[in-house]
């Protein structure tokens, strides 16, 4: 999670995998509830719940 600008430059480079949740800026509390989100319905879709139907 980076700042307000986003990771700089060097950061992204040595990165091995860059993860974007969106274009917007987010807080990183609510960074972490997106997040959060996204897994558990990844995690729904694997195990085919009513969830995503």
């Amino acid at each position: 999670i980076g700042g307000a600008c986003g990771l700089t430059e060097p950061m992204k480079k040595k990165a091995t995998a860059l993860i974007s949740l969106s274009p917007l800026t987010f807080t990183h509390q609510l960074t972490r509830v997106i997040l959060l989100e996204q897994i558990y319905r990844a995690l729904e879709i694997r195990r085919d719940s009513p969830y995503h139907r």
